[in-house]
């Protein structure tokens, strides 16, 4: 059996990235023909763009502003320069959040996470995500089809209508949550139903902990995680080696500190953004709110591209402190203003009946005198009074967490 897809996942990594960057500027040019990234970019000589610390110097897209931004001027919010018509398939999700499905094949790049689980060509794939309006059922379609797979377009739910297709066409793989991966499997042994021809899954869009992975494979079922967004399509996906998660191929991933667009020190948490290089759709810098960190080294399984340790929670920590929005823009804007302190984390509590907040930050030489500064620029950002506790260099989590909410 073949262990990769094509000979793309195997490349060098300086050829990868050669090859991604050569492809930006006219990904550029083409984002930058719909108005919205013509204001975004304003001033932005595609030509230029031809490493990541040029990408680095472009302003982040965070997809919490979509939905205003997609209601103000429907339906993609000024972002995508082609028609609707032009597209195979339109989509929304909750905001609301509008997503066109493109008409090449394998439009949401999923083909490759599904070959990594040991989809193949031929297989039959239940495939339990929904069909309705949002985009997720037709990813896994798409890609499972793409790779030369029968579907079967099941959604979720309706469990005694599933053991009947599952009985008639005995697939091999399943597509959909961990979640109800496990309510068939439940329902199966309870009702006598035979679903064992389920060897291989490919799970998303929940949490897939250790120990239901370990229950699927002692039931027989070896499940493989993708981490994904109905912007995107799949961006990241487990292997067999099983260590972390694999970025997709034709995509360029960033780890940036929360509130900001700037890189991360390498292995350090933080927010994942990315660019695709789809030139009827593209992404430049859209911020997904979620957090990573990078994995250092190759992979085991021999493929060579970047990988990131999957979901870590969520960027966005955004708290009300007495009333008010505390943001972590603003605790990065605390951090550019002190250049001699490491990593911050802002500790929202409770003091009696009143919210407090303590602002810890990391510092090589710490003094009164600059306790004192960061005191005073803490309540000019964020308009809040706040105590300030310096800290040794590298005490802080390396979490992504730049507000704790302890409340």
């Amino acid at each position: 059996m073949t262990d990769h897809y094509d000979a793309l996942e195997t490349r060098e990594p300086a050829e990868r990235e050669a090859a991604l960057f050569a492809r930006l500027p006219d990904v550029l040019r083409r984002a930058m023909a719909a108005p919205a990234y013509a204001n975004l970019l304003r001033g932005t000589d595609p030509a230029s763009i031809t490493s990541r610390e040029a990408l680095a110097g472009l302003p982040v897209l965070r997809k919490s502003e979509l939905p205003a931004l997609h209601k103000a001027a429907p339906p993609f919010g000024g972002f995508v320069a082609d028609k609707p018509g032009s597209f195979a398939r339109l989509f929304t999700s909750p905001g609301p959040i509008f997503e066109p499905e493109g008409r090449q094949a394998d439009p949401w790049r999923g083909a490759r996470a599904l070959f990594a689980a040991g989809f193949r060509e031929g297989d039959v794939v239940l495939n339990t995500f929904s069909y309705h309006l949002t985009p997720g059922g037709f990813i896994f379609d798409a890609s499972a089809r793409a790779l030369g797979c029968a579907v079967i377009p099941a959604g979720p739910g309706n469990t005694e209508q599933q053991f009947e297709l599952i009985e008639a066409y005995r697939p091999v793989g399943y597509s959909g949550t961990p979640d109800f991966l496990k309510i068939l499997l439940d329902a199966a042994a309870a009702g006598g139903r035979d679903v064992s021809s389920i060897k291989r899954a490919l799970v998303s869009g929940a949490a897939f902990p250790k120990s239901l992975q370990e229950e699927m494979k002692s039931r027989g079922v070896e499940a493989y995680q993708a981490f994904g967004t109905a912007d995107l399509g799949l961006i990241a996906f487990e292997t067999p080696a099983r260590e972390g998660m694999t970025v997709n191929e034709d995509l360029i991933l960033e780890i940036v500190k929360p509130g900001t667009g700037n890189p991360v020190a390498p292995g350090d948490v933080g927010e994942i953004v990315v660019t695709s290089l789809d030139p009827h759709h593209p992404w430049i810098r859209l911020a997904l709110g979620d957090l990573t960190a990078a994995l250092p080294g190759a992979s085991p399984c021999g493929r060579t591209n970047m990988r990131i340790k999957g979901w870590m929670g969520r960027a966005d920590q955004t708290t009300k402190v007495k009333g008010m929005f505390v943001r972590p823009e603003q605790v990065a804007e605390i951090a550019k203003r002190h250049p001699e302190l490491g990593r911050l984390r802002l500790v929202v509590t409770r003091a009696g009946e009143a919210d407090a907040m303590t602002l810890k930050a990391e510092c090589g030489s710490p003094s009164n005198a600059l306790q004192g500064e960061v005191a005073a620029t803490l309540r000019a950002v964020t308009k809040l009074g706040g105590a300030v506790e310096l800290v040794g260099a590298g005490s802080l989590p390396n979490d992504g967490k730049v507000i704790a909410d302890e409340r």
